[in-house]
């Protein structure tokens, strides 16, 4: 009976799980845009093991159209987006998309510009114009919309919207094809050949539009509502995995450069101006005052005519990121 010297040894060991298997990572499908703002963070977070820190299997799918995130949330294509349009996510949830917003996670950091020596001196000047900017529907084109409309008394049938990705758009006004664009401003930072004189911003054109101090979100964070109630806990955890990028990409921002020069192509110089605006361009928050800052929007978009319906009372899903609080 020689083995039962070592029973003591495989109970002890049974009891500190070392004969028990390891817990299987939750899975998601994360979606997001594979260009403007979310170019950036997206290659960062793909590259970086941090979502992997929270025992999380990742598969990430990139949509070369801006909306096309909400319609892969529609059909069940992805489970989450990050940097998903505000005003597409609040027309969806009108509609009775079964969605919910977790986060809020890209400020409105976007410029009105002209190429240097134009005769278009104010916005004012835009009635009749050809105005590039990202595609209808877009989070920037319906704050563009608002902003002209509500203080500068141009409406939408007043102005050409020329929609495009914002290395298309710069093109455009190097090209003379459009005679103004709203430009994210990373993209304008990164215009070398090309030099333009800014208009204006969104942050101070929405301050004086809503008389408030706030900065409208073009991006937030949308998840299917069967995904969340079923399993909210892994939302708190993508969260954090977020978070954890945001952090690390602030403090080296030469990895980020290094990163984006390999994963998004991009030339040294943008990926340094992209590392650089870092902390300007991302967010990873749900307090009180975003939230306020989101209904406010919604409030503006649709007194504007340029988004229907109301939002659903419960669009806001807050437990995940407060249980995110809590993740290391």
């Amino acid at each position: 009976m020689k083995w039962t010297k070592y029973l003591p040894a495989a109970l002890l060991a049974l009891a500190f799980g070392a004969a028990g298997p390891a817990q299987a990572a939750d899975k998601v499908r994360i979606g997001y845009w594979s260009s403007g703002v979310s170019l950036g963070y997206g290659a960062v977070l793909e590259a970086t093991d941090f979502l992997k820190q929270q025992n999380l299997d990742v598969e990430f799918i990139k949509f070369p159209d801006v909306n096309a995130p909400l319609r892969a949330l529609a059909s069940n294509s992805i489970d989450l987006a990050f940097g998903a349009p505000a005003a597409g996510v609040f027309s969806s949830a009108a509609e009775g998309v079964p969605i919910k917003i977790f986060a809020a996670t890209q400020p409105a950091d976007v410029q009105f510009v002209v190429p240097q020596g134009s005769p278009i001196t104010s916005l004012d000047q835009l009635r009749g114009k050809k105005v590039g900017m990202s595609p209808a529907g877009s989070s920037v084109a319906v704050i563009a919309g608002a902003v002209l409309a509500g203080n500068h008394g141009v409406k939408a049938n007043d102005f050409s919207l020329v929609g495009g990705n914002e290395s298309r758009l710069a093109q455009f006004l190097a090209q003379k094809q459009v005679d103004a664009a709203a430009l994210r401003s990373v993209t304008v930072a990164q215009l070398t050949d090309l030099k333009v004189t800014r208009l204006g911003s969104f942050a101070d054109e929405w301050k004086k539009l809503t008389k408030s101090d706030s900065v409208p979100y073009i991006g937030i964070g949308a998840v299917r509502s069967d995904f969340v109630a079923q399993h909210p806990d892994t939302v708190a955890h993508v969260i954090a995995g977020l978070r954890n990028t945001l952090a690390w990409g602030d403090s080296h921002r030469d990895d980020v450069v290094n990163i984006l020069r390999k994963s998004a192509n991009l030339p040294e110089a943008d990926a340094k101006v992209y590392a650089a605006q870092w902390q300007e361009m991302y967010r990873v928050s749900f307090e009180p005052a975003d939230i306020d800052t989101l209904k406010r929007q919604h409030q503006v978009f649709a007194d504007s005519g340029l988004v229907k319906g109301q939002l659903p009372a419960d669009i806001f899903v807050t437990g995940p990121y407060q249980t995110a609080k809590t993740l290391k």
